[in-house]
């Protein structure tokens, strides 16, 4: 798989402890110099990684990766409170979310007992191209990136209602730029929408989404933006004033 030759390319780099050719990576890996090659150029184009020559280095974007969890660690045990007073209120789910990859991994979730479960929790992974969190998400990064994220992913119609051509989805993307929210429409699962707001830290960089899940039999989407948007836009109000 890419991703695993990728993350074996970065482990590496640590047992090198500094540059490396594209030999000597392939020999550490144990892959072929073709697919080396290949996964650095993709790293280096996310910025994860920089080539001067025939020398290849890690770029301090790889803090990233490590930073992941420790922040989404500090954000679980924020968000549990307030996801679990939003559901309270509200009623329905409340989930946060942050993005990792091609998908969105739920770090923290409270459900109300009438509210819809879909087998999510902590852990759990949803298509970031089909989801109000992984738009909102992706939202937070630049379009270029956006753009190279979802001509990479596999975009599969998972109801009759999903959005799968980036053209459609990069629209709503950028429509949660302008307006603060994403909102799905059975995209994921008939009969189930959601909406998200995104989380940004003290220098406006969106480092969660917040969402509230609802079924199509219990609110329609004027009632959810009426009801619910709300809802969140509160309990971000309540995050921004802890991060």
């Amino acid at each position: 798989m890419a991703l695993e030759k990728g993350l074996a390319i970065i482990e590496a780099f640590g047992q090198l402890r500094g540059s490396a050719t594209l030999t000597k990576i392939a020999e550490v890996t144990g892959n072929t110099k073709a697919s080396v090659r290949r996964s650095l150029h993709t790293l280096c184009k996310l910025g994860y990684a920089h080539q001067e020559g025939r020398q290849f280095q890690l770029a301090a974007r790889t803090l990233r990766l490590g930073s992941a969890f420790v922040v989404s660690d500090e954000l679980t045990r924020l968000a549990q409170p307030i996801l679990e007073m939003t559901a309270e209120r509200t009623k329905e789910s409340a989930s946060m979310a942050v993005l990792v990859a091609q998908d969105v991994v739920f770090v923290a979730r409270a459900t109300h007992r009438r509210s819809l479960s879909v087998g999510l929790s902590a852990g759990a992974r949803l298509p970031a191209y089909a989801s109000a969190t992984g738009r909102v998400l992706l939202a937070g990064h630049p379009k270029d990136w956006a753009l190279f994220i979802l001509n990479r992913m596999r975009r599969p119609a998972l109801t009759a209602k999903t959005l799968t051509q980036v053209t459609d989805v990069m629209r709503q993307i950028e429509l949660v730029k302008h307006q603060g929210y994403a909102l799905c429409d059975q995209e994921l699962e008939l009969g189930l929408r959601s909406i998200a707001v995104p989380i940004k830290n003290r220098k406006e960089q969106t480092i969660a989404a917040i969402s509230l899940s609802v079924a199509t039999s219990r609110m329609d989407i004027p009632a959810i933006l009426e009801k619910l948007l709300p809802e969140l836009e509160a309990a971000k109000q309540k995050f921004s004033a802890l991060i």
